[in-house]
């Protein structure tokens, strides 16, 4: 049997081959996703940090500089044309970058004593120095790494079978929830005291692994860009005035692209303050790793079943329903997650539900948003969603200091947030069943 991607065609035993490759480099990102996750809020909180300042350098920072980098890069991409691909040369130009930030991270405390050293008397204290060189290779590894997720998608959408993505995806799962039973059963016990040589060992396997990954997966040929005028490339400005309008001046992509923000965000209270909330109930990062392992291992047995559903009823409607589930399920968290036990309980509801969305959500974009231009329509989805991690973590994180560090408050956002996700999703569900349903639909151009 034969299967085609574009220009791309592959044997059952190519298809086996570049699935391997990909879910390889997948597996090398998620392991550095795992580490940093629950490990940077705890060295912040060790530096000194407050949930707001948390807040601000793990989501806030991050999302302004998406939302600057990543609409230049996906429109660029779109419309490169080289002997590597259009997504390849990215990804390999700032891997290797990102790697080595991820592993300046680790030694902020040694290189801010040095700096406090050298400085002498009229040094600002150790703290301040410290989380200063935090954020700044933080800010680095930020830019280098969405450079990579900005393509990453498309790299994927470009070689793929449409066909094949929603199995594909449950794939992608299994290998991400493989990388975060491995940290969270057998490392995330020595990532406080051990931190260096994790995030060391870590970044060099994630470089490696992506780096190896662009060298084997061949990208097809492409049709020249249809919207390229003579001298756009050379005028920043019209090329800014064409990406607005193609992106936001129809109403069906704005309401996908808040659906899919609020969607995407309403997981962050939780996920952003677990590993705290362990913390102030007395929970060993041990004990809760074993919790959030055994979780990863439900959802990696749920996450190819999940992929065929999508594949046969559609991504959007799965979404729409594992939002209502989680609504569901997390409102009841602000009243039940009162003990150790009875959070790691509802951490666990929460840890396989937001699962069931990722999985059901991951190619959402690609049945949804115009294929030829993915890159740059996922990247405006990416816009709205960093100006909402600009302004709710912080709001999250203030909430938070004001009522003393309640973490159980991070349930009622949680939900709130899944409510009004799964009513936008609804409301694009009508308009995508006008535009041809999951049988017949074509994206707006």
């Amino acid at each position: 049997m034969l299967w085609r991607a574009g220009t791309l065609t592959y044997t059952t035993g190519g298809l086996v081959i570049l699935f391997c490759w990909i879910l390889w480099g997948d597996f090398a990102w998620s392991m550095r996703g795992r580490l940093l996750e629950p490990i940077m809020p705890l060295l912040l909180n060790r530096f000194g940090a407050s949930n707001t300042l948390i807040t601000l350098l793990l989501n806030v920072l991050p999302a302004a500089i998406s939302a600057i980098l990543s609409p230049i890069v996906s429109y660029r991409s779109d419309r490169h044309r080289g002997r590597w691909g259009r997504r390849i040369p990215y990804i390999l130009l700032a891997t290797p970058m990102a790697a080595l930030f991820m592993v300046g991270l680790a030694y902020s405390e040694t290189i801010g004593g040095l700096i406090h050293h050298a400085l002498g008397a009229g040094s600002p204290s150790l703290v301040t120095l410290t989380l200063a060189v935090f954020a700044m290779f933080s800010a680095g590894f930020d830019f280098a790494a969405i450079v990579t997720g900005s393509v990453f998608g498309a790299l994927i959408n470009d070689v793929v079978p449409k066909t094949l993505l929603g199995r594909f995806y449950g794939l992608f799962r299994i290998l991400d929830l493989s990388a975060g039973i491995i940290f969270n059963y057998w490392l995330i016990g020595a990532a406080e005291t051990h931190s260096q040589w994790m995030f060391a060992a870590i970044g060099t396997l994630y470089g490696v692994g992506v780096v190896m990954m662009c060298l084997m997966v061949k990208e097809g040929e492409y049709p020249p860009p249809p919207d390229v005028q003579p001298g756009e490339r050379k005028n920043f400005f019209a090329a800014v005035k064409l990406y607005f309008k193609e992106c936001f001046s129809k109403p069906y992509y704005l309401w996908l692209f808040i659906g899919m923000t609020l969607s995407g965000m309403c997981f962050a209270p939780i996920n952003i303050f677990s590993s705290l909330f362990a913390h102030s109930l007395g929970i060993s990062m041990k004990r809760y790793g074993n919790y959030v392992g055994t979780c990863y291992i439900i959802s990696g047995c749920l996450a190819y079943p999940l992929g065929v559903l999508v594949d046969r009823l559609h991504p959007l409607r799965m979404v729409i329903l594992a939002l209502a589930l989680y609504a569901a399920a997390m409102l009841g968290g602000i009243f039940y997650a009162t003990t150790p036990t009875r959070f790691l309980i509802a951490l666990m509801v929460h840890t396989v539900l937001s699962g069931c969305y990722y999985t059901t959500s991951a190619s959402l974009g690609q049945r949804l948003l115009p294929h030829s231009r993915f890159a740059q329509f996922a990247s405006a989805a990416g816009l709205v969603s960093s100006a909402a991690s600009i302004v709710l973590p912080l709001l999250f994180g203030y909430a938070l200091d004001l009522s003393g560090s309640q973490y159980r408050y991070t349930f009622l956002m949680s939900s709130s947030l899944a409510v009004v996700a799964a009513i936008l999703m609804l409301t694009v569900h009508t308009r995508f069943m006008r535009l041809g349903g999951p049988q017949a639909y074509v994206a707006p151009e």
